[in-house]
């Protein structure tokens, strides 16, 4: 497994050294040759990486993976990539899949701008989902963000025609800024017309942090987006 870190420009993340509970290290540790991909090994071959053809999707930044596993899990069907660079919650997402059965997610433990970049072919994504990222709330931090106008000219290159990109927050301030940038980008089209948020897709489970916040009056925007 690499270091995700590398030297390039601003980053969307800070690398904190979590501590793993002995069930997440061993779990990365015994599950990584069967489902870890390495950064070093250059473009990835999707196929040959799970097996088999398959819808393609790729999660970028899928935290402790509860969601990710929930999706696996009830679509066994589609080959599910990861992304996440914080080892504890690649440890918890292996514990889920080795307590249920999913077979059909790969896992990069490194930078999601070089991946895209380095591993993953253009036209090659059916769907891209990027839920709740870090939203760098302090004014001075904002230029952190994930979802920056060059970073979705590189994504959507990525995807497939009619490929989906569905974006997920609870910060209004960040749903704004993710409709403007996503909305000034030629090659892709607002599912639910110009400016307008969609409502959450059975297919995107609803997180405990996310009822919770349903409860507290908090509001989650989803932004779906095709590409043209």
């Amino acid at each position: 497994m690499q270091d995700p870190v590398k030297k390039r420009g601003i980053r969307s993340y800070v690398l904190r050294v979590g501590r793993m509970t002995p069930v997440q290290k061993r779990a990365l540790e015994d599950n990584w040759p069967r489902w870890g991909l390495e950064y070093d090994e250059g473009s990835l071959d999707i196929d040959a990486a799970f097996g088999r053809p398959g819808h393609r999707v790729l999660e970028i930044g899928f935290g402790m993976g509860h969601s990710l596993v929930e999706m696996a899990e009830a679509r066994p069907e589609t080959n599910f990539i990861g992304i996440e660079v914080h080892r504890p919650g690649i440890g918890k997402l292996f514990h889920g899949l080795e307590n249920t059965g999913a077979d059909n997610v790969r896992v990069y433990c490194h930078d999601a701008v070089e991946i895209l970049r380095d591993c993953i072919a253009d036209a090659s994504l059916d769907t891209v989902q990027i839920f709740f990222p870090d939203p760098w709330h302090k004014k001075r931090h904002q230029k952190r963000r994930l979802v920056q106008a060059p970073f979705v000219s590189l994504l959507v290159k990525k995807l497939k025609k009619g490929g989906t990109l569905h974006i997920a927050t609870d910060w209004e301030n960040y749903a704004e800024q993710m409709m403007n940038v996503l909305g000034a980008e030629t090659s892709l089209t607002n599912s639910f017309g110009a400016g307008c948020f969609s409502p959450r897709p059975d297919d995107r489970p609803l997180t405990k942090f996310e009822k919770r916040g349903e409860r507290l009056g908090h509001g989650v925007w989803d932004l779906l987006f095709i590409r043209t």
